[in-house]
């Protein structure tokens, strides 16, 4: 299983959409200019890790998690199976902003 991004709903200022993760798999770190990210983790378990402060919250089926504006972010599966998450996005016009890693 690699990435599978499946688009649910897409308005000019609202996505909606069903994210699958490989195991162990991340997005690379990133940041949105308007949107906030609002997920709930449908399979498996996944974090969302924060830069600036630093800081994470483990999901597991149920789970919920909210990113705001500017906050630098990404998501991690933390299985070796695949995890799947819901990713609601708005509102605001969407952008995917990806930040240097750094060490």
């Amino acid at each position: 299983m690699t990435y599978r991004d499946e688009i649910i709903l897409e308005t000019f200022d609202v996505r909606v959409r069903i994210l699958t993760l490989a195991g162990e798999q991340a997005t690379a770190w990133h940041f949105h200019s308007e949107v906030t990210d609002k997920m709930l983790c449908l399979e498996g378990r996944i974090a969302v890790e924060f830069r600036d402060p630093s800081a994470r919250v483990e999901l597991a089926p149920g789970g919920r998690c909210e990113v705001s504006v500017d906050r630098i972010h990404r998501v991690v599966n933390l299985t070796v199976d695949s995890a799947k998450y819901l990713l609601v996005q708005g509102v605001g016009r969407y952008d995917f902003n990806t930040v240097e890693t750094t060490g």
